[in-house]
């Protein structure tokens, strides 16, 4: 089978769920809590790309998922066993529930029929976050991961999902880290290790005429 035809195959709009990784204000946006990143991200095209995959998804009646990381402003909940953490509490910009920080960013559009789940917790999209009894009842045979950060988030989230028994498949344009040459390599190291590797425009041709199923 060809490497078209099995793509094809994987993202299949009955068993696909799109994935959108803490693509939110206070992480990517213009005020971000992380600068370097949010400037990576969108010089990029990361999150332009992210933006036109969740578009085609709507299009193609693919579920799309988006995990927010957020905090309450006592901090309850939260950890601090890892210096990420710790350093993360003393930024100028919070996280906070209920803020600015925590809604998903521009250009990406959130659908009615959108899931946003919210984490107080850990380093993982996935793990702890009730995200996959939702793929399992959504019949999701491949996730689709997308967003930041390529450091942390998204290795947790492929990694998750692998252990767990789906597929995964990672458009290498659709996700950003810092330095932006760390990116390209922990994809070409360590993710296509585990993942399947392709890009948004063969994301985007897999689902431009698809074939609509009703989710009961």
């Amino acid at each position: 089978m060809r490497r078209s035809d099995q793509l094809r195959e994987l993202l299949a709009p009955d068993g696909a769920v799109l994935l959108t990784v803490e693509c939110q204000e206070g992480v990517v946006g213009r005020d971000s809590a992380l600068p370097e990143l949010a400037a990576v991200a969108r010089a990029s095209g990361a999150l332009r790309n992210v933006a036109r995959l969740v578009a085609a998804a709507h299009e193609a009646d693919v579920q799309v998922l988006h995990a927010v990381a957020e905090r309450r402003p006592d901090g309850r909940g939260a950890n601090r066993n890892a210096r990420l953490f710790r350093a993360a509490a003393r930024l100028p910009v919070q996280q906070h529930t209920g803020s600015t920080a925590v809604r998903i960013a521009q250009p990406i559009e959130v659908a009615e029929q959108d899931l946003v789940v919210r984490r107080l917790h850990g380093l993982s999209p996935i793990a702890g976050t009730g995200v996959d009894a939702l793929l399992r009842n959504l019949d999701c045979r491949t996730l689709v991961v997308t967003g930041v950060s390529a450091n942390v988030a998204i290795p947790n989230a492929v990694f998750d999902a692998v252990n767990l028994g789906y597929t995964v498949v990672v458009p290498g344009d659709a996700i950003a880290g810092v330095p932006a040459d760390y990116t390209p390599a922990v994809i070409r190291h360590t993710l296509a290790l585990v993942a399947t590797v392709a890009t948004t425009d063969d994301v985007l041709g897999c689902w431009k005429a698809p074939r609509r199923v009703s989710r009961a």
